[in-house]
């Protein structure tokens, strides 16, 4: 599942990052797989002093203008800054790279806790629906993971451990993702790459209307959308 969604919809994930790991005034945090600086801005919002890093310079250019009270800088998740840091977060990184184990091992040396989140399992998330609307226009689906993938609870604990670290929680995060009207949620789907193959096929009109057929049920009273999503958040400390 893409970790695209619609404006805000992270708020309650870095909240719930921040207090579980208990992110305050002076607090040094490093947020590895930094992006725009989302997690960053909350976090310097409370008065922690935060470093970001990305391997996409792109991205490490926004967060460095949204986000003037942090530094960031272009690094690999693997190897980070030393530190050491009282917290290293990792905030929808670990199903991006090749080897989640080696990130958290990673983290884990740089950072006195350790946070990490991932989706919640695929029909744990209303966005899925997307998914199902497009898959009589798109290619069929991979065969399962093996080994199961890191949105599984069991497996994400067991990196964790591997990685030489002591799970202290691994919470579930509730966060709705809301739509204001049909153009708001039709647009950067039929902008993304799935959206674009789809109305290749299909047409755009043929794609637009097969998902509001398949989120008819997730209809707001004022005529929006609202998909309801779990995350998982998962808090370690080095052994």
């Amino acid at each position: 599942m893409s970790d695209a969604g619609p404006r805000g919809w992270g708020a309650p994930l870095y909240a719930a990052v921040l207090d579980a790991t208990g992110v305050s005034a002076g607090t040094v945090l490093l947020d590895v797989g930094c992006g725009t600086g989302d997690l960053a801005r909350a976090a310097v919002a409370r008065g922690a002093r935060v470093t970001g890093i990305d391997v996409d310079p792109a991205a490490v250019a926004v967060a460095a203008a949204a986000v003037p009270g942090a530094a960031f800088a272009v690094g690999d998740a693997r190897t980070p800054p030393p530190g050491p840091f009282d917290v290293v977060a990792a905030v929808q990184l670990l199903g991006h790279v090749a080897d989640p184990q080696a990130v958290l091992a990673a983290a884990g040396a740089a950072g006195a806790v350790v946070a990490a989140t991932v989706w919640g399992r695929e029909d744990e998330c209303d966005v899925r629906l997307f998914g199902e609307a497009l898959a009589p226009w798109l290619p069929p689906r991979r065969a399962p993971a093996v080994p199961p993938p890191v949105e599984e609870p069991a497996r994400l604990r067991a990196l964790a451990e591997g990685a030489g670290l002591v799970v202290e929680r691994l919470d579930e995060v509730r966060c709705p993702f809301d739509y204001a009207d049909d153009d708001e949620l039709l647009g950067p789907l039929l902008g993304s790459a799935l959206g674009r193959a789809a109305a290749r096929r299909a047409g755009p009109a043929a794609v637009a209307a097969a998902v509001r057929q398949r989120l008819a049920g997730h209809r707001t009273a004022a005529g929006g959308y609202r998909l309801h999503n779990v995350f998982r958040l998962l808090v370690a400390r080095p052994v």
